[in-house]
């Protein structure tokens, strides 16, 4: 039995001893949430997940359906895990040598999505409110508002906090269209203005 006090599990989810899982969360069919798992408030869980042993996922991340998201991996508040894409733990496994303790930790910065179908190599670290196309395998870090796709994943063009493409003047200023929230590219890094 988890530690946590008011969140929803259906009665095919397997939860661990030891997780922790915040208030309005919820757990769909045949998930399996493992020992000293961290998630957060406001959660979705979808169908048939795995989160490993001493995974984080901050507030309201949703996690859709078919997602494996291993040992070492932290999500921070409002991640968005696409249908069926898995990260990965070791570099180089092999069946017959057990290298537990070489999990590499693997970050996911706040807003960050990622698309259907995408991989995400263990070590990187994926920054806020980047956008991963689906079925992208991503082999190195990804900066702030970047939207990259491909195997491997290159860098496109850069995405609002709303996910919409920033069109830059020759200022280096853009806006999104939905928000109208403005955005600064300096140095070869998006930041939004004040």
């Amino acid at each position: 039995m988890a530690l946590a006090t008011a969140y929803f599990a259906h009665e095919t989810a397997v939860i661990d001893s030891g997780s922790r899982i915040g208030n309005n969360t919820k757990i769909w069919h045949f998930s399996h949430i493992m020992a000293n798992c961290e998630i957060g408030e406001d959660c979705n869980i979808g169908q048939n997940v795995v989160v490993s042993p001493g995974v984080v996922l901050g507030r309201n991340v949703k996690v859709q359906n078919n997602v494996s998201v291993y040992t070492g991996v932290i999500c921070e508040d409002d991640v968005f895990l696409g249908p069926s894409m898995v990260f990965t733990n070791v570099i180089n496994p092999r069946s017959f040598i057990s290298r537990k303790e070489e999990f590499k930790q693997t970050l996911v910065r706040k807003g960050a999505s990622i698309g259907a179908n995408a991989t995400i190599i263990c070590g990187v670290e994926i920054g806020a409110f980047a956008m991963i196309g689906a079925g992208s395998v991503v082999t190195k870090n990804v900066p702030a508002f970047a939207l990259v796709y491909g195997n491997p994943a290159k860098q496109q063009g850069w995405v609002s906090r709303y996910g919409h493409t920033l069109h830059f003047n020759k200022a280096g200023e853009a806006t999104c269209p939905e928000s109208g929230e403005w955005y600064l590219l300096a140095k070869g890094l998006v930041r939004p203005l004040e």
